[in-house]
């Protein structure tokens, strides 16, 4: 039971991690076009990633169930624990560097190397494994052809309109394109730390099934919104600055692909990166409006954290399990 309460603590601290690290891409842009303060961003970030929290399980169970068989582990408990220190290492190194990493990208690959230093390669469900990964390389693509094409065609509509009329009538859009962002980030971002918890409550013998209990769905929801009000202005910078200059109707194209994206993928019960499908749409949207202004090498810096979170992130939970397995085996 005690090991039982360090994962739950575990996983709210890394859902708390999340709130500031991963929602403030869901905010970047109302905030660096001036749509929202940082202070009413922040509260309506927070509100709608507990409402999006609240709404949706079917994220949380494919978490739970279908990277690794929570009903085989031997030492599930160990697996959970190596997971979310893993997971949360990598967020805040990532968060202290100001680089919008996945922390999508990092559960999974933490759960992932755990699994496999419990288990062997036989802790993998390849099935389940292969067609997450297939759906965060998939989902980035979609958000940048999403975010390309809407504003191509913003961009041909209001070709002859005043340009500070047009950026006046989309900052007062985006505040409602920024609360569906936050919303869908909560549906689809909380439910990882959900279906983490679940996944130890089985392994523990506590409960026999991967349905999401309701104290589950309402700490997490709360530790996700609590991370949010803290603000991560480090990811802000990059993401609302750093790539190319935003302005308002290029914010309300990359939230309205990104979160479009986020949605679908919630309701098909994937798991998908936030981090990934809003970068994705905002390189989408700059290069619509204008390619060369758009900043590559920060882009491919990006990119770059993409591609080696999954094997690092894994190779530290591996370390990390046999660690712990010196203290608790």
């Amino acid at each position: 039971m005690w090991l039982v309460v360090i994962i739950v603590t575990l996983a709210l601290g890394f859902d708390f991690i999340n709130g500031f690290h991963d929602t403030a891409n869901a905010i970047a842009t109302s905030v660096s076009t001036r749509a929202l303060t940082p202070r009413r961003a922040i509260i309506l970030a927070s509100v709608m990633n507990l409402l999006g929290a609240l709404m949706f399980t079917g994220v949380a169970k494919t978490i739970g169930g279908s990277i690794t068989d929570p009903f085989k582990l031997e030492h599930g408990l160990t697996v959970v624990i190596a997971t979310l220190i893993a997971a949360i290492v990598w967020n805040l190194i990532t968060w202290w560097l100001g680089i919008p990493s996945s922390s999508s990208h990092a559960i999974i690959g933490a759960l992932a190397g755990a699994a496999i230093a419990s288990e062997g390669w036989d802790g993998i469900n390849y099935s389940g494994f292969t067609t997450i990964l297939k759906w965060l390389i998939l989902s980035p693509i979609i958000a940048f052809i999403a975010g390309f094409c809407l504003m191509f065609v913003l961009k041909r509509i209001f070709a002859n309109s005043s340009p500070h009329t047009v950026n006046k009538r989309f900052r007062y859009v985006q505040v409602v394109t920024a609360g569906f962002q936050a919303f869908t980030h909560g549906t689809n971002d909380a439910q990882k730390a959900m279906g983490i918890i679940t996944l130890a409550l089985v392994a523990a013998g506590i409960q026999d099934n991967l349905d999401i209990p309701l104290w589950v769905k309402l700490s997490a929801a709360l530790a996700m919104a609590l991370g949010t009000s803290i603000g991560g202005w480090k990811i802000i910078k990059t993401m609302g600055t750093k790539i190319f200059k935003i302005d308002p109707m290029n914010g309300f194209s990359a939230d309205m692909a990104s979160a479009s994206v986020i949605l679908v993928a919630t309701l098909s019960h994937i798991p998908v990166s936030t981090t990934h499908a809003v970068t994705s749409s905002i390189l989408g949207v700059g290069s619509a409006k204008k390619f060369s202004k758009v900043k590559w090498n920060m882009a491919g810096r990006i990119v770059v954290t993409w591609f080696i979170t999954i094997p690092i992130v894994g190779v530290l939970a591996i370390l990390i399990y046999y660690l712990l397995s010196l203290f608790l085996h």
